[in-house]
């Protein structure tokens, strides 16, 4: 199978599709970035040979340009938290020996830079807590200047006509932050051989599995319970997708799983407190790393951090179907993209403008309503019931689809957002710059407004959408998609905590 990037749409192309790569055995889609659990190293660690190993971490990483410089006046979802974008890809470095190769089960890549694995680090404000938010390699996006394509290959595309990995950084940085709506701060990415130094060095991780897993694509062969995994396991384990009943979505979920297993164990006591064992581990590591930013102040910011408040969570999807670009069909991973401010909104909380406002009386309340939730005229039934609950209702119209239902406002409408959000129960007030005034997307979970009760009566039907002609249907088929599992959850999970398991 190719690592090569997927073709995009034609429009504005930065370059051609590069040729494809063959080589016998596949390491590309397997690395996360092993860079944060040796980050979090500095969460606890004083002392001169604390200092010292840093110190020699930070003179052997590449440093590069990868954070462009804010415009004044630029919106902040959150504010003084901090946004580390994690990224692993299939790179060798050009000295890997054949020897190493063999060691990973692989080969050399020919030279491609996909980024198999974009995990996003969300520190809050005070650094005691964080949530990694893994972005899928496969989702199907708009990368600026290229058009659509899939996310792995936005740095790729940055990288070329001179642009190096200081021009693939600011692209896929560009694309994430388009994506999510959050500013990235600082940037580290690590490659394959990294990942294999660093858990090789660490010794034997410890991961939970609910049920037994034998896959010969990812060589991964482990029995339901405990298994200790050296570092060529653990890249067979991260590597998993089939076999999985949302192919990439689950291994996400495995990436999540072991990241978070690892920083247990770095951030154990005999870890910590052995120099010999952490000066191997960050010289190890060193190499395979580039990076905006200063390492030492980087782990300083998080040293107040602890696995069990290191939460993980995946952008929210709709499915993996596969389409048709320029005549051959291509898997993709569909974005909720509508959904996405709510499920960001989700992790850094609500405006404090929101939490204050006082709900405006519906009377001086305009709101247009939308449809994405599959339901052929949810949106006019709706207006007619916000309406009849005393709303100004504009007319009705239609959204891609999304899972959750949101109202939507400018900054300045907080009171009237209230107000709706008020009449639809479940639904996500979010802060929006792409709407002028209250909007109300309904999503595919139910949520609507009821008609309200006649007088001395009950409602003539639940607030959540509970009857049967609110119950999410199944979006048409225009021909373009093949039928495929339903998408994973996208709660939180934390698998940071000693005894978790997962399937």
């Amino acid at each position: 199978m190719s690592i090569e990037p997927e073709q995009t749409t034609r429009r504005a192309r930065r370059g051609h599709v590069p040729p494809r790569h063959g080589r016998q055995k596949r390491g590309g889609g397997i690395v996360l970035p092993a860079i944060a659990g040796v980050l979090t190293m500095g969460l606890v660690l004083m002392g001169g040979y604390a200092a010292a190993a840093f110190t020699s971490l930070n003179n052997g990483v590449t440093k590069i340009d990868a954070i462009a410089p804010r415009s004044q006046g630029d919106h902040d979802v959150d504010g003084t938290a901090q946004n580390i974008l994690l990224v692993g890809d299939d790179h060798r470095p050009d000295n890997a020996t054949p020897e190493q190769m063999a060691e990973l089960s692989t080969t050399s890549d020919g030279g491609a830079t996909n980024t198999d694995t974009m995990i996003v680090l969300h520190i809050n404000a005070d650094g005691t807590q964080a949530t990694m938010i893994s972005f899928p390699r496969d989702s199907y996006v708009d990368i600026p200047g290229v058009g659509k394509g899939k996310l792995n290959s936005a740095f790729y595309y940055g990288t070329l006509n001179g642009g190096g990995d200081t021009g693939g950084a600011k692209l896929l940085i560009q694309t994430i932050q388009d994506l999510s709506g959050l500013s990235i701060d600082h940037y580290v990415r690590v490659s394959l051989l990294g990942f294999y130094q660093v858990v090789k060095e660490l010794g034997p991780v410890e991961v939970c599995l609910n049920e037994a897993v034998n896959d010969p694509y990812s060589g991964v062969d482990l029995p339901a319970g405990t298994s200790q995994l050296d570092a060529k396991q653990a890249l067979s384990f991260v590597r998993q997708r089939h076999g999985l009943p949302n192919g990439d979505l689950d291994r996400n979920v495995r990436q999540q799983y072991f990241l978070s297993q690892e920083a247990r164990k770095v951030l154990s006591a005999g870890t910590l407190l052995n120099p010999i064992k952490m000066n191997a581990i960050l010289s190890a590591v060193g190499g395979s790393i580039q990076t905006d930013t200063d390492l030492v102040s980087l782990a300083t910011q998080m040293r107040d951090l602890r696995p069990g408040n290191i939460q993980s969570a995946t952008i929210p999807t709709l499915g993996t179907p596969t389409i048709t670009v320029n005549g051959s069909a291509l898997s993709i991973v569909q974005v909720d993209t509508v959904g996405i401010p709510a499920f960001v909104q989700g992790l850094v909380g609500e405006p404090e403008e929101y939490t204050k406002a006082t709900a405006a009386a519906p009377a001086s309340t305009t709101v247009t309503v939308l449809n994405g939730s599959g339901v052929e005229g949810a949106a006019a039934t709706a207006s007619a019931n916000l309406t009849a609950r005393g709303f100004q209702a504009g007319a009705p119209g239609s959204s891609e689809t999304t899972k959750t239902t949101q109202v939507q406002y400018p900054a300045g409408q907080e009171a009237q957002a209230k107000a709706v959000a008020a009449v639809v129960p479940g639904a996500v007030a979010v802060r929006s710059t792409t709407v002028t005034g209250v909007t109300l997307v309904l999503g595919s979970d139910g949520k609507t407004v009821s008609a309200p009760a006649p007088a001395g009566g009950a409602s003539s039907a639940p607030a959540d959408g509970g009857t049967q002609d609110a119950a999410p249907a199944t979006p048409k088929d225009d021909g373009s998609k093949s039928s495929e599992p339903k998408p994973s959850s996208t709660d939180v999970k934390t698998y940071g905590k000693e005894g978790v398991c997962i399937n």
